[in-house]
């Protein structure tokens, strides 16, 4: 599907890498090595083409990821509430450098397989529904990580969070949240790599011949 107007050049991408990743145990789950790259490196190079244009939600240092020269930006919000606080961050972002941006999309930094279409379909579904924000979802699966954002809902999502909200399809039922799907097989385009096994298998994966380049 081709990118209407309001896709690349109304939205930005945040690639949420402010996780723990206490089941790789610890360190930067984006940083792990997949096909002799980073699985950074593969989620930037599917989500860029689709988007206006990049930034990173990580904790912490962020000279860790200065070869990719993205913008880096925290969560705003204390003790690691989860990724309603990286989109938060990505959202209040906008505001401040993108001002009349309409609209962030957000990626995990551990899902490299992700569709060439995501943006292009998640509005489409948010059109078609009539409203504000929309999530993936395949093999009967619901991803909210993986999602459209209206920039004019940030501080409703301030104030959810400040009130200790952290299951983020509870927060975007009260608005309206649409879903677009995916089909998971041969390979399902969600696909993380939360563990080591998971690693291995996305490398058996990425040599199986079942990726679109």
């Amino acid at each position: 599907m081709p990118n209407s107007p309001d896709t690349d050049s109304d939205t930005w991408g945040v690639v949420l890498a402010g996780g723990l990743a206490r089941r790789m145990g610890g360190g930067d789950k984006p940083l792990r090595e997949l096909g002799g790259q980073p699985l950074l490196a593969h989620v930037v190079a599917r989500l860029r083409p689709q988007v206006a244009g990049l930034l990173l939600n990580a904790n912490g240092d962020p000279a860790r990821f200065a070869p990719f020269g993205l913008p880096v930006v925290a969560d705003g919000v204390p003790d690691y509430p989860g990724p309603l606080a990286g989109v938060l961050a990505a959202l209040d972002w906008a505001a401040e450098h993108r001002p009349g941006l309409g609209w962030v999309v957000s990626v995990p930094g551990d899902s490299p397989f992700i569709p060439h279409d995501l943006v292009a379909r998640l509005h489409a579904a948010r059109q078609a529904a009539g409203v504000p924000m929309a999530c993936a979802k395949s093999g009967g699966w619901t991803h909210p990580p993986i999602g459209l954002w209206a920039v004019a809902l940030r501080e409703e999502l301030r104030a959810a969070l400040l009130a200790d909200e952290r299951k983020i399809d509870r927060w975007t039922a009260r608005f309206g949240c649409a879903s677009a799907e995916w089909p998971d097989a041969p390979l399902d385009p969600f696909f993380n790599a939360n563990t080591p096994e998971e690693l291995a298998e996305a490398e058996a994966l990425l040599h199986s011949g079942v990726v679109a380049p």
